[in-house]
This record gives structure tokens, sequence and C-alpha cells, in this order.
């Protein structure tokens, strides 16, 4: 694990985006392609801006992988996960495939298909966030750190689903699915190098507990501690509440 604190969001962004794109660009030369697992919501927005930037990643040769979606809820609702990745990343770059979660179709058959495809060669690079009651992907507390399936339909807790107002996705708690489409903890573990952006004070409890807590089902991105190829980005909110040897012995 490699913990690094930046000085704010935006150079958060840069520095995860350049390595980022380095990875993927290793991919490209050692296999002819790259699998990368991308991620979405607030905490994503400054790297997912730096990486459109760079000239030097190869999207013709990415196979992109959607990470959650939210069940039941329109392609044209401003808090759609496909919305976001079509917005901010698929309609910028000339990417050369995207499987994307149908949050209205039918939830067996949407986990099926996206189950075989992310299954069919590992994945070299997920990008991913911690959330504030410290989920992983949709996968709240206690979240299943057990199952194989790559993809399974989860049920949020208040505290996921209050976040997603605050950020404003939401107008209230009532409007907020309480069902998402999620890739599963087994599944994200399989990636070759997982990239970890979480700016902002309202992740440092969750930040502290997956660093600094012991493993468990209760802080989900704990697990993220396991990882043999993990590389975690922080700003000094997200970073404040961890204790000065963590991100030193890290770094």
């Amino acid at each position: 694990m490699r913990i690094s604190v930046h000085p704010d969001a935006t150079a958060l962004g840069v520095a995860a985006a350049a390595e980022v794109a380095h990875s993927i660009a290793e991919a490209v030369q050692a296999r002819g392609r790259a699998r990368v697992i991308v991620a979405t919501g607030a905490s994503q927005f400054t790297f997912l801006e730096a990486l459109v930037a760079r000239t030097d990643v190869p999207w013709a040769q990415v196979d992109a992988f959607h990470l959650d979606e939210y069940v039941g809820l329109p392609l044209s609702h401003k808090a759609s996960f496909r919305k976001y990745l079509q917005e901010r990343l698929f309609s910028r770059v000339p990417i050369g495939s995207a499987l994307l979660l149908d949050g209205e179709g039918d939830p067996a058959t949407v986990l099926a298909a996206a189950g075989a495809a992310i299954s069919a060669a590992p994945i070299d690079v997920c990008c991913c966030g911690i959330g504030e009651n410290g989920h992983l992907a949709f996968n709240d507390p206690p979240a299943d750190f057990e199952t194989e399936s790559p993809y399974l339909v989860v049920t949020l807790d208040e505290a996921c689903r209050r976040q997603q107002v605050g950020e404003g996705w939401f107008g209230s708690l009532d409007e907020v699915p309480t069902q998402a489409l999620s890739m599963s903890v087994r599944q994200i573990l399989k990636t070759r190098h997982i990239f970890c952006m979480v700016p902002d004070e309202r992740k440092s409890a969750a930040v502290q507990a997956a660093l600094e807590g012991p493993v468990t089902p209760e802080v989900p991105a704990s697990i993220l501690q396991t990882h043999a190829s993990l590389r975690l980005f922080l700003d000094p909110a997200s970073a404040s509440r961890l204790q000065p040897g963590t991100t030193a012995a890290h770094s």
C-alpha cells in the first residue's frame, strides 16, 4: 500500500491521473489492451477531469467496466452513474469499449451479462473511492466479503443514501433508491492495480477506519489493506484523522 497526501483535491486528481495513465499504458504495451474499472461520485471529479486532459492514454485499447448503478434509476436522472460516465469520460475520449450497468433492466439479466464480460480476462486497473460510511463501490456495511459473484444486488444503508443527498444528487432521502447493482468486493480485489482517490474532510473518519482499523465487513474499504498493489490518494482534509505514522509508513 502506498499513501500520498496532496495539497488539495485538484492536485490529488492530477497526481492520480498521471499514475493511472501510466498503468493503463503499461497494460496496453504488455497485453495489447487494458481492462479498467471506473468509479463515479463527487470524489472522482478532479481525477477524471485530469485523466481526460492527458494525451498519453491509449483509449482505443481500453475496455472499461462500470462499478455500480442504482436499481430503477433512469439514464436521464442526474444521479445516474451511466449518465455521469458518459458525460465526464466516454463522450470525451475515444474509448475502445464500455460496459455500463443498466439500472432500468432486469437485474438478474444485467448482472449475468456484466459478470460474464468482466470475468473473461483479468482486470488491470480499478479506480475507486471510499464512501462516508466506509463503503467500497456500493457494498455498504456489513459488506459481503465472501461472494465470488462479480456483481450483485445490494441494499443501500441510510448513511450511504444520506451521502447522495448531501452531494446534491437527490433532493431528499425519499428520492434515493434503496437498492443498487454493485461490483462485489472480491471482484474488485482481483484487479492487478487499485487506485483509490479520496478527497474531502467528510471522508476522514472512513479513511481512518479503513487504514488504521481492523479488516472487517463493518468497514468495507478496510479490505483494501489486503491488496498487493494499492495506491491511495488523499488531501489534508481526508487525511486529517490519520496518525502521523500511517502516511509515513506507506509513503
